[in-house]
Order: structure tokens, then C-alpha cells, then sequence
């Protein structure tokens, strides 16, 4: 590991939605490189963190190996959080999130081994623990992944550990809930917004709506990320982070008719306990690991949801023509 006094961090995927909010909180903390090919993620993300003049931005593609090795050099710590943003996606393209997920983990850890860095922090998902009813904790995945996404992620994981083994890394891997807020690229919120958007009389949701799901603001994702990196102590750390609570889809779709300009729109549900094949209908996350190392999320998911709801209606109806 290179030996400096303020930590070099290299953010991949850092000009996402989850990485920009999580690049604003390290320029506080030492010096950023951010790492992009701006597919999903936008420059203007990163505005207010240009602005501390502790952040640069390199466009290049994770999949470059021999370029993904020459920016990386120098580092102190990786955060990883490029990936496919849409696992639904995947049904159209069954190689994506090989590509965006496994092989993209891969490409990071390996240009980390061969630069000499040995600390990674991996942006994980609670879809690794596939279809279960029971509360899911760490230790237990109780089930295999169902959607080609929740696989590369534990594809992910599983190359972390190893790396940790064969190479002696330290390594925080955090598996998220369905992460909500500001400068959100994608998600059902999003979605229900841009249809409302499109077609103001019917909100068109995917489902019987009784899909219910551990909704985490960007905020509190952002923290709890850094939280883990900064406390946890172990060679191989794995935590979940995520609300105690869950939201259903049908109160999403509500709110965001709320929030538009549509307010007498009618929802529809497409029926079927789930949205599309490799989705989850009920996912929970148990995060008691996390609060006894120390951190809590600041809202439960039905406030994180309300409040994101209202921030992603504003981008949406105010910002365009």
C-alpha cells in the first residue's frame, strides 16, 4: 500500500448517483480521483465536489484494464461502485452485467494488485440474498440470486474475498437496500415520475403493488458507506445497510402522483406479485450488525421514500420544459 499522509481515494463509478453524494463527503477527508466513463454518471454530479479543489475527474472505461492500471496508481484507497444501474436491463442483454458487474470487480482488484493498493470498499446489494421471506443478515443468504444483477454482485463479493486471501487486502463490503434520493438515475420512484411525465392521466405500475422493499436515502447510504470503511476493523468486513422497515410499491406510486402536477391520475397495476422475472417482491434487510458497530440510518424507508419523492419531483417537472 502506498505510505502518505492524507488518503488518495479513487472513486469508480464516482460520478454516478450513490458515488457523487459519497465523493462530496471525501473531499473532506483527503484528495479524490474520480474514475468514469460518464455512461450513467454526469459531470455536473460532481460540481460542488470540483468546487472544494480536492477532485478530479478522469473519463475513462472500467473494462480498460491497462488504462483503469495507469489512473489507479498512487491510491490509497478504491471505493467500487460502477456497475449496471437497471437490473432489469439485464433480460434485454444477458452478458451486461457480467461485463458492468463481474468482470468490472475483476478489473478494479486486479489493477489494485499490480499498483500495490490493498484497501477496496465494494458497493454490494441486498439482491444477493435472492428471493427469501426471512430477514436477511450477513452471515445467512439463505437463497441464490434471481436476477442476473444480484448474481454479478455476489460474483463481486466472492472476488473480494478472495482478493483478501490470495493478495492480502482489506476489504468492506456493504449490500445496500434500494437506494433513493437527489440525482437518482433510475428506480421505481424515478420511473412512476417519468411516466407521470409522459402520460399524466395513468400512472402504470408494474405488479400488484404489494412489492415492498427496504428504501434507503442517498444520504444516509453515503454515510453508513463511509461509516463502515472508518470503523469497521477486520480484514474482510460484510454489513447491511438498510432501514429496519420496509415500503411497499403501491405507496411509492401514491406519492408520486402527490408530487406531480398530475394529481387526478389513475393507477393501474399490471398484477403479479412481481414487477419483472428476477425481482424480489419482498426483500428485508436486517441491519442490527451495522447499528452495534454504531450507525443507524437517519429515516426509516417510508421517510426516506417521502422525501425522496418530493426531491426527484422537483427534478423532474421543475427542470423541465
Amino acid at each position: 500500500m502506498p505510505s502518505t499522509a492524507t488518503p488518495r481515494y479513487f472513486v469508480v463509478g464516482g460520478a454516478g448517483f450513490i458515488g457523487s453524494h459519497l465523493v462530496e463527503r471525501l473531499v473532506t477527508r483527503g484528495e479524490v480521483t474520480v474514475y468514469d466513463n460518464l455512461s450513467v454518471g454526469k459531470r455536473e454530479f460532481l460540481t460542488d465536489a470540483f468546487g472544494s479543489g480536492h477532485c478530479r475527474l478522469i473519463e475513462g472505461d472500467v473494462l480498460d484494464l491497462d488504462a483503469l492500471e495507469r489512473a489507479i496508481a498512487g491510491h490509497s484507497h478504491v471505493f467500487h461502485l460502477s456497475a449496471n444501474p437497471e437490473a432489469r436491463a439485464g433480460l434485454a442483454n444477458s452478458r451486461l452485467d457480467l461485463e458492468q458487474g463481474t468482470i468490472a470487480t475483476y478489473n478494479v482488484l486486479e489493477a489494485m494488485r499490480k499498483t500495490g493498493i490493498r484497501k477496496i470498499a465494494l458497493a454490494s446489494s441486498g439482491t444477493v440474498y435472492g428471493d427469501t421471506a426471512e430477514r436477511c443478515v450477513e452471515d445467512r443468504l439463505g437463497a441464490l440470486p434471481i436476477s442476473l444483477y444480484g448474481a454479478s454482485k455476489l460474483a463481486g463479493e466472492a472476488l473480494v474475498s478472495a482478493y483478501v486471501e490470495c493478495f492480502d487486502f482489506t476489504a468492506w463490503i456493504v449490500r445496500f437496500g434500494n437506494v433513493i434520493g437527489p440525482r437518482g438515475t433510475h428506480g421505481a420512484a424515478l420511473d412512476f415520475l417519468n411516466k407521470l411525465q409522459r402520460s399524466p392521466d395513468e400512472l402504470e405500475v408494474l405488479g400488484d403493488g404489494h412489492q415492498s422493499k427496504p428504501y434507503l436515502h442517498v444520504s444516509d447510504c453515503a454515510e453508513g458507506f463511509l461509516f463502515v470503511v472508518e470503523h469497521a476493523r477486520e480484514q474482510l468486513n460484510l454489513y447491511n445497510l438498510a432501514p429496519a422497515d420496509e415500503t411497499r410499491v403501491s405507496r411509492i406510486a401514491e406519492l408520486c402522483v402527490r408530487a406531480s402536477p398530475h394529481r387526478n391520475a389513475k393507477i393501474r397495476f399490471t398484477g403479479g406479485i412481481r414487477g419483472w422475472r428476477g425481482d424480489v417482491p419482498t426483500s428485508r434487510l436486517d441491519p442490527s450488525r451495522l447499528a452495534a458497530l454504531g450507525f443507524r440510518t437517519s429515516m426509516t424507508s417510508d421517510q426516506a421514500v417521502e422525501k425522496a419523492v418530493m426531491e426527484l419531483g422537483r427534478e423532474v417537472f421543475e427542470c423541465k420544459p
